[in-house]
C-alpha cells in the first residue's frame, strides 16, 4: 500500500451527496481509497451501493474498503473491510477473509497498533489526530506525536484520520502517516472532486 488519500463515505454529513457520488468525485480527484460507511442502511440496501463503488474503484485503480460490515464487504468483492476495536475481532476476520483480502483496524496507542501488527492487520487507522466532530465517540485527539511513535513500532501502512484539513495535512504525513483519511473536509466542500485533488497534491509533495 503506497501513500495516497483515503475517503470515507458519509451520507448524513453531506446532505444531498450519495455515497457513490462522493466516491465517484473523490476518485475523479486522484484518491486510491473510499471506505464506505453507513450505520443505517440494511444489508440489501448496503450491498447494492457497494457493487456500484466497487465498479468505480476498477476503473480508477483504486482500493474498496467498507466499514465494519465484512459480509457486505466479501459479497460485493471490496478489496477490504475496517474494524473498530469493538467489532469482530481481527483474528476471527482473518480467518474468514485471507490475504490478499485488507484488513484495517482502529488503533489509539502504540500497544494497541502493535498488537494489530501481530495479529495480521493489513494497516492501522490511527486518530483522531485532531479534534474533530464528525465522529462523537472518536476520543480525545491524539496528535502527530502518537503517528510518530507507532511509526517507529510498526511497519504497516499508518491510515491517519480525525480532523486533518489542507492546513495541518503536511504535519500529519511528515509524522510518518502513508495515508490521510478525511471525511468531512472532503465530503463537505462544494467540490469534492477539487477538494480531493488538493490533498493529493499536498500528500505527495
Amino acid at each position: 500500500m503506497e501513500r495516497g488519500l483515503y475517503v470515507i463515505t458519509d451520507e448524513t454529513l453531506a446532505p444531498g451527496c450519495s455515497h457513490i457520488h462522493i466516491a465517484k468525485e473523490s476518485l475523479s480527484g486522484g484518491a486510491k481509497m473510499i471506505q464506505l460507511r453507513d450505520k443505517h442502511r440494511n444489508g440489501g440496501e448496503l450491498f447494492a451501493i457497494a457493487r456500484e463503488i466497487r465498479s468505480l474503484c476498477t476503473l480508477h485503480d483504486a482500493r474498496f474498503i467498507i466499514n465494519d460490515r465484512l459480509d457486505i464487504a466479501l459479497a460485493a468483492l471490496a478489496d477490504g473491510v475496517h474494524l473498530g476495536q469493538d467489532d469482530l475481532p481481527l483474528s476471527a476476520a482473518r480467518r474468514l477473509a485471507p490475504r490478499p483480502f485488507i484488513i484495517g483496524i482502529s488503533v489509539g496507542t502504540v500497544e494497541e497498533a502493535v498488537l494489530a501488527e501481530r495479529e495480521g492487520a493489513d494497516y492501522i487507522g490511527v486518530g483522531p489526530v485532531y479534534p474533530t466532530g464528525t465522529k462523537t465517540d472518536a476520543g480525545p485527539a491524539v496528535g502527530p506525536d502518537l503517528v510518530r511513535a507507532i511509526r517507529k513500532e510498526v511497519t504497516i501502512p499508518i491510515v491517519a484520520i480525525g480532523g486533518i484539513n489542507l492546513l495541518n495535512v503536511r504535519d500529519v504525513v511528515t509524522a510518518g502517516a502513508d495515508w490521510i483519511a478525511v471525511i468531512s473536509a472532503v465530503i463537505c466542500s462544494p467540490d469534492i472532486e477539487a477538494a480531493s485533488r488538493k490533498f493529493v497534491t499536498l500528500i505527495n509533495s
